[in-house]
């Protein structure tokens, strides 16, 4: 093949090799992503058994599993609630009155005690608090690493999560009881876990049929451009075959 033969042959292998660039991270992100969801739904698997073998404590000591199911007596704070802001049930607006609640042998305990519609204005809410001594029932949540925030976390009475960094409380433990019986409670907003092991696994499904269809697609995308560059290297050597003496 002469030089400038040569020439035209190398804009089609480029051009094949920037088409494999291309698609070979898309398939390999779909099926990366595919075995993260599959992780994802092992995990909630796990963690939804967790919940139902959780033991039930009456004011532990030690700080509880996550998930446990707690039965706590003492008198609320009610001079210390802060507000959860923006959560939403059924459509209605509103904030999570989150309120101490001294335990009978002295220990702090945070108590999340359901939603409370608070329409969206941004006055202080109010919420009625029982008084005198109360014995509650919820399950337990510890303390992890939020969402970003986005500006400060406490704006007046409300909060953007819960922080018990928000109170200059000694709270027994790090995390926070979400009310299910007993005085105080309001109606639930909360539950453990948003997403099924289920979802996760249709995710995954999903993520590995792009992966397979971007394979195909790069497979034989890439064939006929192979078949380009054949043919393309036979038209340019043709022509100097038939002027050989």
């Amino acid at each position: 093949m002469k030089q400038h033969d040569v020439q035209h042959a190398r804009p089609g292998r480029w051009r094949q090799r920037l088409w494999w660039g291309l698609w070979l991270p898309l398939v390999a992100l779909g099926l990366f992503l595919g075995g993260w969801q599959w992780e994802r739904a092992d995990e909630k698997r796990d963690y939804l058994a967790a919940l139902e073998a959780a033991p039930h404590l009456e004011a532990p000591r030690q700080t509880p599993p996550d998930g446990s199911r707690l039965t706590l007596s003492g008198e609320y704070l009610a001079d210390e609630t802060l507000f959860l802001d923006n959560r939403t049930l059924e459509g209605r607006h509103g904030v999570a009155p989150l309120t101490p609640l001294r335990g009978d042998d002295g220990r702090l305990w945070l108590v999340q005690r359901g939603f409370l519609a608070s329409g969206a204005g941004r006055e202080t809410p109010t919420v009625e608090t029982p008084s005198g001594r109360v014995t509650i029932e919820g399950r337990w949540q510890v303390a992890g690493e939020g969402a970003p925030l986005f500006g400060p976390n406490r704006e007046g009475q409300r909060l953007q999560r819960i922080e018990l960094a928000a109170w200059s409380l000694p709270f027994a433990h790090a995390g926070w009881l979400h009310l299910e019986r007993g005085p105080g409670r309001l109606e639930p907003w909360w539950t453990p876990s948003v997403m099924p092991p289920s979802r996760h696994l249709g995710y995954a499904v999903q993520w590995w049929g792009l992966a397979l269809a971007a394979f195909l697609v790069m497979l034989i995308g890439g064939r006929r451009l192979g078949r380009d560059r054949s043919s393309s290297s036979l038209s340019l050597s043709a022509p100097a075959e038939e002027t050989r003496p």
